[in-house]
């Protein structure tokens, strides 16, 4: 058949894309419901959308696959006397004329290629399927470059195999943004190949700078590269700054409102600190946890309770801002981890994986009070916790951070100490003030559910809620990766950890852990 098929495939390509115009512009042979032709219009709108996305991830791969054929046809054809580096610029070059892309992207897009066919079997497969599409191959193959060979199979078994023994939870990896599939492939990698994160870091840390960048309008970008907790106290601590401005009569957005406060606090008093070079200041409000795992959260300032020695946060006060509002840095710990026995990496909120020694290094430094959690032993998962009021109280507003983690919207990356606490069966209609009753939506989401059609489903002790759209389709919300904690090798914890770390705010409830264990 050769080219005559080929040129026959897609004749009938374009011509299965004329009758779906057709039906999109409402020109079709029959309407979508003729009992309301507008909303069975818009029902089938979305049809089509769904459609088309997969059908767009089948092309990646099939485009994916015609890469690599080529380029081995190719190398075939030239024959040994072309040198290699010549002959692989050759191929991305006609590649790239052929996709309308420029080098570099003609380049990235055939290394992808080489390493869904070589070396990513399951992601290629779920690509040609349409169960993912290509930016989430793409972020498959970023996080698995560096690893062996077990380790990338391990990665994509986890995300992309349900019958594995650890298979991600909630949302599948398809149905999730790319940037929020990067998040968690982030979080997986960080935990499990913890031994590379704090070379890394060491380097990013070296690497540390501000840049300037003019752009159109009269405009420009300014921005730093930071280490991560001090990334993340200075965007918490504008975002608390911008919403105390947010008073009636205020016209600008919180995004602008944002922008002003980091443009005054540098331009003006900003600078004025007295601060040691690298360092900071500040006291904390944190959590922690007991069981094989153990993880907490803290809330907003002035939250906390209990002892504990494995979850904290973190607050750093602001250098310039007059204002009195604090920023906080939230950081789950195993309990491990923050004791020096493992180099199990810590989660920062609204981050990711951070490197032990820095969450050890925040608690040295001012952490002052924890919030000390219970987990299950067996997967990881906080347990449930319940009240009989309406007000959502410190501890509950800890555990419910602690179990989503972020707003539960599908494709939100606002983090938890961002979000609001909302009873999703209405207490005044009978709802309960427990886990199983709670979700976290950030503002934007919260004014979602409660101006338009969009409602969240119930959720459980472990799961955040999902969400249906005024179309009455469902869509999951994205899960925590919740694992138990890893326990030292060689050795089981005790008395000689408390000697060593006695003197510290956490020292009390390091005893209670490892009795319980004893």
């Amino acid at each position: 058949m050769g080219k005559a098929a080929v040129v026959g495939a897609f004749e009938d390509i374009r011509a299965a894309l004329a009758v779906l115009v057709a039906e999109v512009d409402g020109c079709g042979v029959e309407l979508f419901c003729a009992a309301d032709p507008l909303a069975g219009l818009a029902d089938g709108c979305l049809d089509v959308l769904a459609g088309a996305r997969e059908v767009e991830a089948r092309v990646a791969g099939l485009k994916a696959r015609a890469a690599v054929a080529y380029a081995d046809a190719a190398g075939a054809v030239a024959g040994p006397g072309l040198p290699v580096v010549g002959q692989e610029m050759a191929v991305a070059a006609e590649i790239g004329c052929v996709l309308a892309l420029g080098p570099r992207a003609a380049s990235s897009f055939l290394a992808t290629s080489h390493a869904l066919s070589a070396s990513l079997p399951r992601t290629l497969s779920a690509l040609q399927a349409g169960v993912i599409s290509w930016q989430h191959a793409t972020v498959m193959a970023d996080e698995t470059a560096g690893l062996d060979a077990a380790g990338a199979a391990g990665l994509e078994a986890h995300f992309l195999d349900p019958e594995a023994p650890d298979a991600a939870r909630g949302c599948p990896v398809g149905e999730l943004p790319a940037h929020r599939f990067r998040a968690k492939a982030r979080v997986w990698r960080e935990r499990h190949h913890a031994e590379s994160i704090e070379k890394r870091h060491a380097k990013g840390t070296m690497d540390r700078r501000v840049e300037y960048r003019p752009d159109q309008d009269g405009m420009a970008w300014l921005a730093a590269y930071l280490p991560a907790d001090q990334g993340a106290a200075a965007w918490n601590r504008l975002t608390a700054v911008a919403r105390g401005l947010q008073v009636p009569g205020e016209d600008r957005t919180l995004t602008q409102l944002r922008a002003d406060t980091f443009a005054d606090a540098i331009l003006t008093t900003g600078l004025a600190t007295g601060l040691v070079p690298g360092s900071t200041r500040g006291g904390g409000a944190g959590g922690s946890g007991a069981g094989d795992h153990a993880s907490g959260s803290a809330g907003a300032p002035g939250d906390g309770g209990g002892e504990g020695p494995d979850a904290l946060s973190r607050i750093v006060p602001g250098a310039g801002l007059s204002s009195s509002v604090r920023a906080q840095v939230l950081v789950t710990v195993p309990v491990f981890s923050l004791l020096g026995l493992t180099d199990e990496a810590a989660v920062l909120d609204g981050h990711g994986p951070i490197p032990a020694s820095m969450a050890r290094r925040l608690v040295a430094e001012g952490a002052g009070s924890f919030y000390r959690v219970l987990v299950d032993p067996r997967d990881g998962a906080p347990l449930e916790i319940g009240r009989k009021s309406y007000r959502v109280g410190k501890a509950m507003r800890n555990w419910l951070r602690l179990r989503d983690g972020k707003c539960p919207f599908p494709g939100c990356s606002n983090p938890s100490l961002d979000t609001e606490a909302d009873h999703i069966l209405a207490w005044a209609n009978g709802g309960t003030t427990g886990i199983s009753n709670l979700g976290q939506p950030c503002p934007k989401h919260h004014r979602l559910r409660h101006t338009t059609g969009w409602k969240p489903t119930p959720a459980t002790q472990t799961d955040p809620p999902g969400w249906t759209s005024p179309t009455g389709r469902h869509y999951q919300s994205e899960h925590q990766d919740w694992e138990p904690t890893k326990w030292p090798q060689g050795r089981v914890p005790g008395a000689a950890d408390i000697v060593r770390h006695r003197g510290c705010p956490w020292e009390d409830a390091l005893q209670r852990f490892l009795s319980a264990h004893s």
